[in-house]
């Protein structure tokens, strides 16, 4: 009986210290969302500064970016917050395909599909000469290109020719850089036989 009544007073004594210790115990770590953007234009460190000042004012959100790979790693608490962060870098003037299907990539540019003379593109990321580069590398097989003038530490160029306005933002997106289409002018007409 008093061993009964001894193992009795242990299993409750043991009870509550369990519970103590599981009540001061750190509640579980949150689950993160990760999402990659590959493809992004990252052509040096201020590219992934720039990436990195993006995201800042998004709480719980950290990424890594890998310029090798061209990739920028997203860790966020929750859905929404890796969907805004997406769209952070993509006012920044970044784009990448995003590797999960539910944290979408707004390609739209708001350029129409019609042949222009001069397109001007803004909020597009360029942060050195590499950046300028990469841009005319990225437009110079465009049908009827002629000159582009993106500056190093610009947002904003031009680009002229008689081409397809929504075809060359898409060769910017291609090339790992987002922007939106400003103002353009018609194709010059082509001058009158003599």
């Amino acid at each position: 009986m008093k061993t009964t009544k001894l193992l009795a007073v242990i299993s409750s004594f043991s009870a509550v210290a369990f519970l103590a210790i599981a009540a001061d115990a750190p509640a579980p770590a949150p689950a993160t969302v990760s999402v990659t953007l590959s493809d992004v234009h990252l052509c040096c460190n201020n590219c992934v500064t720039g990436v990195n000042t993006a995201l800042k004012p998004l709480a719980g959100v950290t990424a890594v970016s890998d310029q090798a790979k061209k990739t920028v790693a997203i860790s966020a608490p929750d859905k929404a917050t890796a969907q805004k962060a997406v769209d952070a870098l993509l006012a920044a003037g970044y784009f990448g395909a995003s590797s999960d299907t539910g944290i979408k990539v707004n390609a739209d540019t708001g350029a129409k599909s019609e042949k222009v003379g001069s397109l001007e593109v803004t909020n597009v990321h360029l942060c050195c000469a590499k950046c300028v580069t990469g841009v005319k590398d990225a437009l110079k097989n465009l049908p009827g290109y002629a000159d582009s003038n993106p500056a190093p530490k610009g947002t904003t160029f031009t680009i002229t020719g008689a081409f397809n306005a929504k075809d060359a933002m898409t060769a910017l997106q291609k090339a790992g850089f987002d922007g939106k289409a400003g103002k353009t002018t018609p194709v010059a007409p082509a001058p009158k036989a003599a």
